[in-house]
């Protein structure tokens, strides 16, 4: 079904001083099967507004909305919270797919960079190796770890062949910006790594500093491979992309011109 043309996105708004469109209408036009499965759609779409600085809370609200005489469980999206949520939908649905390119035109108009799905995935990933990196540690801590460094060096290791800090030397940032710059895939086995290593810590009860940096480096390394495989490249020759902080400052002018446009139409 076309989503466009036969339930149209706009005919859904609803407005109370607030544009705003119900996260059950949305799932229906996406075609998910209920509001419970499309959560997690949206609570990913929650931490990518959070990631880029933005208050989540003022573009997803929840809120019980009365349907038919029967309270149910909903949440007011913001035209903002729907682009991204759209975004982090799965774009193997006609319906999904076709939300997406209603978006990216959307952008066109209002003369927006349009930031795609890959670039919301990277604000969110990055979000998900700063918390994965708390546990890991956490978790080595507990099994005899008193050198971090050197065993966050480990891991590094076994997934680029070399320290960060030579990593950094070669791609002209500071050791601590590393992650600004990697694209979605690049990101996405950084964080295999690290959750990865936790579980193999726990599983395989490692204790001790040299066993700790012997399974960071091996799972790193395993990581490396398949990155291999898969994409046919080197993890230290991946392409690079535009800083986070470039991405996220784009983000928050598509919401603003978002918010715009909405004011813009009650006049």
């Amino acid at each position: 079904m076309d989503i466009i043309k036969k339930l149209s996105f706009e005919d859904f708004s609803h407005d109370n001083g607030f544009t705003y469109w119900w996260a059950t209408d949305l799932c229906n036009m996406l075609n998910y099967a209920n509001l419970k499965s499309f959560e997690k759609v949206i609570e990913r779409g929650r931490r990518a507004i959070e990631g880029a600085g933005i208050d989540p809370y003022i573009n997803i609200v929840l809120e019980n909305r009365n349907v038919d005489g029967k309270s149910i469980r909903d949440f007011k999206l913001s035209r903002f919270a729907c682009y991204i949520i759209i975004m982090n939908a799965s774009s193997s649905k006609s319906e999904v797919a076709s939300a997406q390119t209603y978006f990216a035109q959307k952008a066109r108009e209002l003369e927006l960079i349009h930031q795609g799905k890959d670039q919301i995935d990277r604000i969110v990933i990055r979000d998900e190796l700063s918390e994965g990196q708390k546990s890991l540690n956490s978790v080595a801590k507990g099994a005899e770890l008193f050198n971090y460094a050197y065993f966050q060096q480990a891991g590094f290791r076994g997934l680029y062949n070399m320290f960060n800090t030579k990593l950094a030397d070669i791609r002209g940032v500071k050791k601590e910006k590393l992650y600004d710059t990697m694209g979605r895939t690049e990101l996405a086995a950084n964080l295999f790594r690290i959750t990865q290593t936790e579980e193999r810590i726990k599983n395989q009860n490692i204790q001790g500093q040299t066993n700790l940096e012997d399974a960071h480096f091996e799972v790193g390394r395993e990581v490396r491979n398949i990155v291999i495989k898969n994409v046919g490249i080197e993890p230290e020759n991946l392409p690079q992309e535009k800083r986070l902080q470039e991405v996220k400052k784009e983000i928050k002018k598509t919401q603003k011109k978002f918010l715009k446009e909405d004011t813009n139409k009650k006049k």
